[in-house]
């Protein structure tokens, strides 16, 4: 079994969490079996010419040869580099399980069914979800040394310490899965998956006018509207799969966790795809040129569109 740990890479703790689940897996299934981000591709002595484009290709060739991936993810804002590498492991038949946590749940509205992330299509793709949302229980009796404070982080502490392991036991007992069946041109079709952001105003997209007006057959997502979202979701996913085209847009802090989903299942299966930001946020980091977005999207995307005009020369090649 070789699996892919897919985390966020940014802060020091999120690295270590990872490293931690790393560690414990390697012990079950050998160390040259598990990825682990960031540690293994090197980036702090990487040399390469376009530093960011590389990691990329790096990361990328592993998603291609898996057995298995276990993505960490926690909060309302999941991270969009994890949820496309979510997506392309789901097109390419890879298991993946999902570790949180996070206590809270998320719905679309008030009344309707809760879910452990906030966009649906992650608990549709999931093989396995683990999700441990309370503290460990009170060291009983306390230290007399230790202060109130230890004994909370030491609750943290066994809170993670048992989410590790179940995601490793959880790995360890995923069922063999044929992959998906790759797109071919015989089976991609002529339309245009249009992704709205959330952080865009209501409505019917304009993207998706854009689109039609220029005569392009065009599918937007389900999973918002479906009175089963569930089942939306696993739509969206082979809508974009057969799609001639993806156009998502990315506009707000991090790309919308499920435009980064899609655009990992698009590349997967070999569907163009265009990313729509009108304002990007450029992010910079030591020895890498600036990314106006998550690498793993930013270099996953055919094209970077700013306006309408932009969209229409996409749309006409």
């Amino acid at each position: 079994m070789t699996v892919y740990i897919a985390h966020r890479l940014f802060a020091a703790h999120d690295r270590a969490l990872a490293a931690d689940l790393a560690d414990r897996l390697a012990k079950k299934v050998g160390p040259n079996h598990v990825f682990l981000p960031f540690c293994d591709t090197d980036e702090e002595d990487l040399v390469a010419e376009v530093k960011g484009r590389r990691l990329f290709e790096l990361d990328r060739d592993r998603l291609g040869s898996l057995d298995a991936m276990v993505a960490i993810l926690h909060g309302p804002s999941l991270d969009d580099g994890v949820c496309m590498e979510i997506g392309y492991a789901a097109a390419s038949g890879v298991p993946v399980v999902v570790l949180t946590t996070d206590f809270q749940t998320y719905s679309l509205t008030e009344a309707g069914p809760h879910f452990e992330f906030p966009d649906p299509l992650l608990q549709a793709v999931a093989n396995g979800i683990v999700r441990v949302a309370k503290l460990g229980p009170p060291t009983l009796p306390p230290a007399p040394s230790q202060s109130r404070f230890q004994e909370f982080e030491a609750r943290n502490v066994a809170q993670t310490n048992t989410a590790l392991d179940a995601a490793v036991d959880a790995l360890l007992d995923l069922p063999n899965r044929a992959p998906l069946p790759t797109s071919s041109p015989a089976t991609i079709g002529t339309s245009v998956y249009v992704e709205a952001s959330p952080y865009t105003a209501s409505g019917r997209d304009h993207l998706a006018d854009t689109c039609a007006d220029a005569g392009h057959p065009v599918v937007v997502p389900r999973r918002f509207t479906a009175s089963d979202p569930m089942s939306g979701a696993l739509a969206d996913l082979t809508a974009v799969r057969s799609a001639a085209r993806l156009l998502a847009d990315v506009s707000g802090p991090e790309t919308p966790p499920g435009a980064a989903l899609l655009i990992g299942a698009a590349l997967a299966s070999g569907v163009r795809i265009a990313a729509f930001q009108p304002r990007p946020a450029l992010t910079h980091a030591h020895g890498r040129e600036p990314n106006w977005r998550n690498l793993m999207i930013q270099y996953a995307v055919d094209a970077h569109l700013n306006d309408e005009e932009a969209v229409l020369s996409w749309l006409a090649v």
